[in-house]
């Protein structure tokens, strides 16, 4: 895939612990400590006295990115980047106005307008924040998953995106309305719905991509086929040695998430994403 010459999003909000320069303690940090300290009655000159033998000149040591980590930061960015030069002009010519969406890296854990959330999560959209949320050590998974590929990551950052989509759109919050009066196995069904189109329109997006900006190269619509196949819910269960149950999908069989996707690809039309027709 072709992204390195491209532009980066500034829509990016960089949340990983550990990462960031080396920093020395004191300055404007210990005159605060001494402030505060003096505020609340503690002895200062006693306070200084520890600090000067025990802090000054001290450097905490904060861990630097891999170069791999580092170039997995910068190739979410670029692709950030493309959708928001497709869904934008999109949106426009549609007479609606794209909201730009944040992504969010973080390394564990993360507390976001929806909850807290861990790595095991995988990434996910909060529509409460209109942010992305993605731990990279996921592409590592993803890997593992039997899908590997520059394109295979976009494919995920490029789905998620398409969560925000349906947020503008107001699908989401239709959807969540319905799933408030129907019953556990019929609200997961409702979420398959909403996780298909999200795949239709990572496929739209793709394909604009390739239309603007050529960023395909031979094997790359392998890749992303691929690591749509490779998280379907009939998958995942049988990796995890539990019995196929489709009252408990909530993303779609391999089949689903590859037909889907590849309808949006090659049509490059949303009005093709219409995953809820089957329901109405």
């Amino acid at each position: 895939m072709l992204w390195k010459s491209g532009r980066r999003s500034s829509n990016i909000e960089d949340r990983r612990t550990g990462m960031g320069a080396p920093a020395k303690v004191g300055g404007i940090g210990l005159i605060v400590m001494l402030v505060v300290a003096w505020l609340m009655g503690a002895d200062t000159m006693q306070l200084l006295g520890i600090a000067g033998s025990n802090l000054a000149g001290t450097t905490m040591t904060v861990q630097q990115p891999t170069p791999e980590e580092q170039e997995d930061a910068d190739f979410v960015s670029a692709i950030v980047a493309q959708t928001e030069d497709v869904w934008g002009p999109m949106f426009q010519a549609a007479g609606r106005q794209y909201r730009e969406p944040n992504l969010v890296l973080f390394s564990e854990q993360i507390d976001s307008a929806c909850g807290y959330a861990s790595a095991a999560s995988g990434p996910f959209y909060c529509p409460a924040d209109q942010k992305v949320y993605i731990d990279l050590s996921f592409f590592q998974e993803l890997r593992r998953l039997g899908a590997p590929g520059d394109f295979a990551r976009a494919y995920v950052i490029g789905h998620e995106i398409a969560h925000h989509v349906q947020n503008l759109m107001g699908t989401s919050t239709k959807v969540s309305r319905l799933q408030s009066q129907v019953s556990q196995a019929d609200s997961n069904s409702l979420s398959v719905l909403l996780e298909l189109q999200a795949d239709c329109y990572a496929g739209v997006w793709a394909h604009h991509a390739q239309k603007n900006f050529n960023t395909l190269e031979a094997g790359d619509i392998e890749e992303g086929l691929q690591a749509a196949a490779s998280i379907g819910d009939d998958r995942l269960q049988r990796m995890s040695g539990r019995r196929v149950n489709p009252d408990a999908f909530t993303h779609g069989t391999s089949e689903q998430r590859v037909k889907w996707f590849k309808t949006g690809l090659q049509y490059g039309d949303m009005n093709r994403c219409d995953t809820f027709a089957s329901i109405r």
